[in-house]
């Protein structure tokens, strides 16, 4: 499943595709979702947000077209009247004279009205976003520090999209290598200092992936990898995928465990176990 910084690109493509300008053509595969579609077909796109892994397309009328790619949806964009060869079902169509975006295999599609937007059940539950809300550091270890998430252990927690909308599998692995925290460690037990830095991970991770397409190892190791002649796959992460190779700082063997029935990469010397009973500070 595509995580927050993947359908933050596609929200920047769809924009840059559609929005502002006159729109020829909006189609719905679902029958009770065409009705709504000339009233779209009439306004403009005015912009394109993203909550998580959910997108938000608003249109001039008034409505907005929430849409989530689940496990199997896929963006195309192609030129007007043209389709990518691929053998998955359309489920809705955005064409302008000379452009067109084409939402594939998804099915949690619904127009609402966008004051509405804030109630749809996906957006009432998501927690922060920083690619969308741009907390700062300091704003995000305020909000870390609330007590309904402070028994939780941060493996489980960070796929939690209720705490930190955005993040999936490979994020989390990362953002708990940076921050140096096993994924047993409860967020109620970080001091002060440590969770500043896991703020600080959770935002420069889901930057760096966002504006690199995915990549969220240092880009000094990314340069430097790369001219060894290692593939994207294996200089991508810190840990991620990584199970047994060494890990870039200090050479130890990736272990890969499974934590909320999910696969989660860490380096057993750089993300130690710590006693979850004493404060980590």
């Amino acid at each position: 499943m595509p995580e927050g910084p993947e359908i933050r690109r596609v929200a920047d493509r769809l924009a840059a595709a559609v929005a502002d300008t006159p729109l020829t053509r909006v189609w719905f595969a679902r029958p009770d979702l065409e009705p709504q579609a000339a009233a779209l077909e009439q306004s403009t796109v005015t912009g394109v947000r993203t909550k998580g892994k959910a997108l938000l397309t608003e249109f001039s009328c008034g409505l907005t077209v929430y849409s989530h790619n689940q496990l199997y949806g896929r963006w195309y964009f192609t030129a007007a009247g043209e389709r990518p060869q691929t053998r998955r079902q359309l489920r809705w169509l955005i064409e302008t004279e000379d452009q067109a975006a084409l939402l594939y295999s998804a099915t949690d599609i619904a127009v609402l009205p966008t004051a509405e937007v804030v109630d749809h059940p996906f957006v009432a539950r998501a927690g922060i976003d920083v690619l969308s809300e741009r907390p700062s550091v300091d704003e995000l270890a305020e909000y870390l520090s609330q007590p309904r998430f402070a028994r939780r252990a941060l493996g489980a927690l960070l796929l939690d999209q209720s705490f930190v909308a955005g993040i999936g599998n490979y994020l989390r692995s990362e953002i708990l290598f940076r921050a140096g925290l096993g994924p047993g460690v409860r967020l109620g037990d970080l001091g002060p200092s440590r969770r500043i830095a896991l703020a600080k991970a959770i935002i420069e991770i889901t930057e760096r992936a966002y504006l690199t397409g995915g990549i969220t190892n240092d880009a000094e190791f990314v340069r430097r990898l790369k001219a060894q002649g290692w593939s994207r796959g294996r200089y991508r992460h810190y840990v991620f995928g990584r199970a047994g190779e060494s890990c870039h700082f200090c050479k130890t063997p990736i272990e890969k465990l499974t934590m909320a029935s999910r696969r989660l990469y860490r380096c057993p010397y750089c993300q130690p176990p710590r006693d979850a009973s004493a404060e980590l500070d």
